[in-house]
């Protein structure tokens, strides 16, 4: 810790480089690095997590880098100075802050993290529970309580949704960019993923995990609307539309089967 004036002098002026160079790179980070809209409620408690990492990156990095810089420019060798450095054994005060302040750091982000996964994943009373079928290379969303079948996944604003997903050959990752969270869907069993739409649009569900060679085409689209729109959609699916789109999903299930056939086969 500096002890005459020469070192309160340096620290000073060293401080006040790292805090202005923690906001630039953090103003920098943040503006190379936007985030697309907060479609969920979930996406406000995941962006203010994700802004507070940035500007502790922001702040490490100023940290490190100012500190060396300073330190090379500042106290390099002057020609014609042959004398030796001051010599150090050491500084316990120093030495607790930089393993306690770490420390304490890391149990708030993980007091926080744990709290914005519990905001993520809580249940709602009344949610609505779609089963999603992912498989190579394209998406099947089923809506249980009313029979409906779709490759689109339509959904009312500001209601809770549940997504209780599988896979049919690979695992794959159900991925909404726009509602910020996301979940893998293995083979064998169900995962669940939760999220509340707050901005009525149209939207993509993608593939976010390699998952053979169409992987990139692994798309669908999807709605948010009002909920008297979400009820005449379901309404016209039931009275007829159903049937047809569920079939689409299963002819294109087993277009790939026969491709894939006639692939091994070629091989």
């Amino acid at each position: 810790m500096p002890k005459s004036a020469t070192d309160i002098r340096h620290f000073i002026i060293a401080g006040v480089l790292v805090a202005i160079t923690t906001v630039l790179l953090d103003l920098l980070l943040k503006a190379i690095l936007p985030m697309p809209v907060q479609g969920s409620h979930q996406a406000q408690v995941i962006d203010q997590l994700t802004s507070w990492h940035l500007t502790l990156i922001a702040f490490l990095f100023s940290l490190v880098v100012v500190i060396m810089l300073y330190s090379l420019f500042v106290f390099r060798k002057k020609d014609g100075d042959e004398s030796e450095g001051a010599h150090f054994e050491g500084n316990t005060v120093l030495e607790i802050a930089w393993t306690v302040i770490p420390l304490i750091v890391v149990f708030v982000f993980g007091f926080f993290g744990v709290r914005a996964l519990s905001d993520v994943t809580r249940a709602a009373p009344d949610e609505i529970t779609v089963n999603v079928t992912g498989f190579q290379w394209s998406w099947l969303f089923e809506y249980p309580d009313s029979g409906v079948a779709s490759n689109e996944l339509v959904l009312p604003v500001d209601r809770a949704a549940r997504m209780d997903m599988t896979s049919r050959d690979v695992i794959h990752s159900f991925w909404i960019p726009e509602m910020r969270v996301k979940q893998d869907l293995v083979p064998g069993m169900t995962t669940t993923l939760r999220f509340t739409p707050s901005v009525t649009g149209e939207y993509t569900v993608d593939c976010a995990e390699l998952c053979g060679l169409s992987h990139y085409s692994m798309v669908a689209p999807v709605r948010i609307v009002e909920q008297a729109e979400y009820e005449q959609w379901l309404a016209e699916r039931t009275a007829g539309t159903a049937p047809a789109l569920a079939q689409t999903g299963d002819e294109t299930d087993a277009d790939t089967d026969v491709e894939t056939d006639a692939d091994a086969q070629s091989n």
